[in-house]
């Protein structure tokens, strides 16, 4: 089970070796230290801390508020709802900020350029494509955004174990 964990993590954006330690703590009936992931991974200080990040970043790992004899713990997340929602909502919602932020930077100098009545009408065609594109994409990451409210909120989840 640790192995296929593992080799659908990529799905996640994860290497295969967070994957296995995601698997590892997945199964661990407590929390770990990072101490006792190095041990069990047998993996270098560097490599275990940033596998250790990246569950964390995408909130497939919990760091605990509890310690235990002064060290960190950590605990994978095991409702597979929850951490569908909670990594793709992240994901998703990055996606969004990011085209939308580029596209809304880059309307009003499309619009002038479209306006200006010094460039060809070959130019001017071209540059309206890449209007309807822009807007185009914007209806799409407006659908997406409720899409990832909907997620967020739990909708698509029909009375499982989650949100």
């Amino acid at each position: 089970m640790i192995d296929a964990i593992a080799e659908t993590m990529d799905l996640y954006g994860a290497t295969h070796s967070s994957g296995q330690l995601y698997g590892i703590m997945f199964f661990e009936d407590r929390p770990m230290t990072l101490d006792e992931m190095k041990i069990r991974m047998n993996m270098s200080k560097s490599n275990m801390s940033y596998a250790v990040r990246s569950l964390v970043e995408s909130q497939m790992v919990k760091k605990l508020e509890e310690k235990q004899e002064r060290k960190e713990l950590y605990a994978a997340e095991v409702d597979f709802f929850l951490a569908f929602q909670n990594f793709f909502t992240l994901k998703l919602q990055r996606e969004i900020n990011v085209m939308t932020e580029a596209i809304n930077k880059a309307l009003p100098d499309l619009t002038e350029l479209i306006l200006d009545e010094h460039i060809t009408d070959q130019e001017r065609n071209l540059a309206l494509q890449d209007l309807y594109k822009l807007r185009h994409g914007l209806t799409y990451y407006e659908w997406l955004q409720q899409f990832v409210d909907a997620l967020k909120r739990g909708e698509y989840f029909n009375g499982h174990s989650s949100p």
